[in-house]
């Protein structure tokens, strides 16, 4: 089974995507870390359930990679925006043998945290990055636990795409969760929060 783990806000800056955040949700993403396989670093702000906003981008003062990155950061351009959703699972392998196409197993590290991630060779995601990432987390803690109560909560997250008929048909015996929308059109990732400040929104 899969469990919504975390969204990732693609920024062409860290400072950037931070600050979208800011004056998009009116909370501040705590500093993170760097991520040297993939090149990258990036801020977190915790949300309830267990959810939490992942702000990434490509760390400036990474080297050449011989490699794509993930969340399919080498194409980014633009403004900030959710770039991917995020998938956790107990099962990595059985759920690559599901989900043809999420990519080989990529073992990262970071302090006390390991997990595991399905990463596409070339970093893009099936159906235009509609799809999710999955990971597994190999430690005791998620990394959520250890962030401060934003007061935010996920409403939905409207993921839109030509196809989304067969990708929710693809994940519907794998993914339960009614705060998970699928919508026919444009390629599109959006979220709508309830916040100490009203409803706001992230797209």
């Amino acid at each position: 089974m899969l469990e919504l783990d975390h969204l990732a806000i693609a920024a062409r800056s860290l400072e950037d995507g931070c600050d979208w955040v800011r004056a998009s949700m009116g909370a501040v993403p705590a500093p993170g870390g760097r991520h040297a396989h993939f090149g990258t670093h990036n801020c977190l702000l915790g949300l309830a359930d267990g959810l939490y906003l992942e702000v990434i981008a490509i760390d400036p003062e990474a080297p050449p990679l011989p490699h794509a990155r993930w969340f399919d950061l080498d194409r980014f351009e633009g403004p900030p925006r959710i770039g991917n959703w995020i998938c956790r699972t107990s099962d990595l392998e059985a759920t690559q043998a599901a989900l043809p196409g999420i990519g080989p197993q990529v073992a990262l590290s970071r302090s006390d945290l390991r997990w595991r991630m399905a990463v596409p060779q070339n970093g893009q995601l099936p159906f235009d990055n509609c799809h999710p990432a999955v990971i597994q987390w190999d430690c005791a803690a998620h990394p959520a636990a250890s962030l401060p109560d934003s007061g935010i909560a996920l409403r939905r997250l409207i993921v839109t795409h030509p196809e989304a008929q067969e990708l929710e048909a693809r994940l519907s015996t794998r993914l339960a969760d009614r705060r998970v929308v699928f919508e026919t059109g444009s390629v599109a990732l959006r979220a709508e929060f309830d916040t100490p400040g009203g409803t706001r929104f992230l797209g």
